[in-house]
This record gives C-alpha cells, structure tokens and sequence, in this order.
C-alpha cells in the first residue's frame, strides 16, 4: 500500500520549468532554514530562476549569525563585521521541490548553504547539522525514520492586531478544553481542514488532526519519512500554517509556553532505525523482553537519556522553550522512560516495525533539523558505546526521585552544552561553539528586559 506521500503528486525540475513555461508557475522561492527554525530566501520570478538561479542563489552570510530580532550579535567566528558580511550559496535540493498551495502560482525548494569558493556545506548551518548525523548513521549501517506530532494554538487575534496590544490579553479561539473536542473543534474546522488538505497537497501528509489540551489549542500529526524528509515537512508545516491562517485574519503560535496560566505547545517526535538502504527495522526484536525491544532500540534509548542534558539547547532554544518543563503539565520534567506513559520524557510505542520511541522534551518552538540530530546524535552514541538505560519507570514520572530532570533555564542548557565534551565530539567544536554563543545571546537579551511580572511585584512593594 502507498504511504501518503507516494499518493501525493510530486513535481521536478522538467515538471517546474513546464509549468513556468505555460504560466502555471510565475514564482519559485529558494528557501533555507536559520537558527530559530525558520525559513529564510528570496522569491524568484519564474524565467529568471530558469535562467539564473537554478545552481543556486546568493544569501548574506549573517543569517546563521543572527537573533530572533535580526540583528548581528558578536561572537560568531564565521560571520562578523570583521568578516565583512558577504554571501553563502543557497543550493537548491531538488528532492524538496514543492508546489505550494496556498500562495498563488508557487513553488518553493529547500536549499542547503555552501560555501561559495569550495562548494563545501557550512556546517553551523542547521540542515548540515542534521545531514551529519543522518552520515554518521549510514556510516554505522542504519537510517533513521523520525515524524513529528505538532501543537499549536489558534488565536482570534491577527498578528498585526496582538502587536498592536503589546501581545497581551491574546484571545484563543475557543473558550474551554477542546481535548479531542469534536464540537469545539468544529468551529475553526473550515480552517483545520484546510490545513489537513493543503499541507497534503504540498507533499506534508497530515495523518489527524485534534483538539488539544487547552482552549484553541490543537494538533496535526505528520506522516513519518527518512529524518531529513520528515525535518523539512516539520519545518514547512509550521511556515505554512502560519501563512494559512494570517490569510484568514488569525494567528497560529507554536510558542511553547504561550502564557504562564495555558497549557505549552509540544512537538513530540518519534524515531527508529531501519538497515541503511531502506532495509528492515532495527528495533524491534521477536521475543526480545520487555517489550520485543532489541538490543540497539535499549542502547539508543540508553544514549538519549544518557546525552539529553548536556544537548538540551538543541532541543529547547529559547529562554520560553523552558517554561513548558512543569509538573502535571503534559511536559516531562525528568529524564525517564516508560512503556506509554505520557508522564515520561521517553514514551515507548508501537509494537513490530511499528515499535518506536517518542521523546517527549521537544517544544513547538524547537527547531526539527537541530532537534531531530540531537536525537540522533546520542541515540547513536548510545548504541556505539553500548549504554544501558537505567529501569523502567511505572507510575507518575513527575514525582520520579533520584533520577536526571530537564534543566531548568536557558542559561543551564548552554552551560551544559559548553561544558560537554559529548556534544564536541557528536557535532564538533565549530558547531558547539557556534550554538552556544547563540545561546548566551538570547539569555543575555532576555535578562536585560524589565517584565510586566517584574513592575506588578516590586514597583510599589519593592
């Protein structure tokens, strides 16, 4: 039977170039990914993306070396004012080339950032990142499949108008707990079904859509594929649905704690190995106790909770990413697994070559190529130095004593990153380095700002 996205209908470059000829396509955007996971490139009139940019277009080098805001931080080695800010190459990876439904006559390609003069890939750039990890992994015999489960709320307010309030008192559209809801859920259907079938037409299979745990939140789950696949569908959902719904006078955020009193936006994701070359499924094992787990699922699982703390950033990179982390709030807080237990950081699902792990630490806000090589990353440490995980956990995983917790702020997790010897030798210097002054910039931003909570608790009593 054909995975939906076999029955989805794809395009080439002979079928672009057919279709800019006959007027059906005028636009191609040439996009890549930056830091914060989001999707930055020009759009390129049809004709002269034939002529011109097929081989790939310029993009300044300051845009893996930028903050949330934009602007140029100091402490990043490949990009600077010394430097002189020049151009990377954006070259496009045709297996990405996507019509794009909702924008009129559109077609976009994901690119990979190289060097101009070498061609080589630049490798703070976050899908070399996880093309590392995805090599290192072929080199060990295996190919990882990973999918994503995306949260979001909709919001009656636009994005112009929750600026305009200085984003308070933002208004979910919805007013109680649509948890599977189909009633609730009804009333933004128009909306939700729209990003069901839209996201499908663009090569994103969306499986289901649901409400969620709070009011206007919901959640569209994302079609399994090879890992850097599955990360571009991650990373063109969340783009899409937020155009999608500013067409329509909304917003959508995948910020993972949007307020303090609702519940955060997850982005749980699941992986498991196959033999390289599209063989059979690693983890899995007939007979196998617990749980038909085999002996490289236990040690990739064992790897994962081994790694996770000191790979945090890569996972949850925003001084909001830790807010999410509380008790009873749908969010792990400790570094243990069990056999679907949603209380765990590492859920086990699936049974045969369905059978999977689910880690439960990614927020909406993560960005999927450097989360998904997180991932990867310790779990193939784990299987190359054989670690044991420790015993599983039964019960409620927020009440776990004596075991490792997510940390707790930012400037944790990039203390941790600095310090790991692990990180440098999973990623190399040059990208542990690169991330960690990403890191302590957008502490260093976040503690320089007076908060509303700040004036409400100490302007008079202070």
């Amino acid at each position: 039977m054909a995975s939906p996205a076999e029955r989805t209908p794809s395009i080439d470059l002979k079928g672009l170039e057919s279709r800019i000829r006959d007027g059906s396509i005028d636009t191609v955007v040439s996009a890549i990914t930056d830091l914060q996971g989001r999707l930055m490139g020009k759009r390129v009139t049809g004709d002269f993306f034939l002529e011109h940019a097929q081989d790939g277009i310029h993009l300044c080098t300051y845009l893996l070396g930028t903050d949330m805001e934009m602007r140029t931080p100091s402490g990043y080695r490949l990009m600077s004012w010394e430097t002189g800010y020049g151009d990377y190459l954006a070259v496009p990876d045709w297996s990405t080339l996507r019509i794009i439904p909702w924008l009129e006559k559109t077609a976009l390609v994901l690119a990979d950032v190289q060097d101009e003069a070498t061609h080589s890939l630049i490798p703070v750039a976050p899908r070399t990142v996880l093309r590392r990890q995805i090599e290192r992994a072929s080199e060990m015999g295996f190919e990882p499949l990973m999918a994503s489960e995306l949260e979001f709320y909709l919001l009656s307010d636009t994005y112009e108008g929750a600026a305009k309030k200085n984003f308070h008192d933002l208004e979910p559209f919805g007013w109680y707990n649509e948890d599977y809801h189909l009633l609730q859920a009804s009333k933004a259907e128009p909306l939700y079904r729209r990003f069901r079938n839209e996201m499908s037409a663009a090569r994103i299979p969306v499986e289901f859509s649901k409400g969620e745990a709070a009011p206007g939140q919901h959640e569209l789950n994302i079609h399994y594929a090879e890992a850097l696949e599955s990360a571009d569908r991650h990373t063109l959902f969340k783009h899409g649905l937020k155009e999608m719904a500013w067409q329509s006078g909304h917003a959508v955020t995948f910020m993972a704690k949007p307020d303090h009193t609702w519940t955060g936006n997850s982005a749980h994701v699941h992986v498991s190995l196959r033999r390289a070359g599209g063989g059979e499924p690693v983890f899995p094992q007939r007979g196998a106790k617990p749980y038909g787990v085999s002996d490289t699922m236990r040690h990739f699982l064992g790897g994962l909770m081994a790694c996770m703390r000191e790979l945090a950033f890569f996972i949850a990179p925003f001084v909001n990413s830790y807010k999410r982390f509380a008790p009873g709030s749908w969010a792990p807080t400790n570094l243990v697994w069990g056999r679907d237990n949603r209380t765990c950081a590492f859920r086990i699902v699936g049974d045969g070559p369905a059978l999977r792990i689910e880690s439960r630490v990614p927020g909406g806000d993560a960005n999927p190529y450097l989360a998904y090589a997180a991932i990867i990353g310790a779990g193939l440490n784990g299987i190359a130095q054989r670690i044991e995980p420790p015993a599983e956990f039964h019960g409620n995983g927020y009440e776990a004593k004596g075991v490792p917790r997510i940390p707790r702020a930012l400037w944790e997790a990039a203390q941790l990153l600095e310090q790991s010897k692990l990180a440098r030798d999973i990623f190399g210097d040059d990208v542990v380095e690169h991330y960690v002054n990403t890191a302590n910039v957008e502490q260093e931003a976040y503690d320089t700002v007076v908060t509303c909570w700040e004036r409400q608790r100490y302007l008079e009593r202070g």
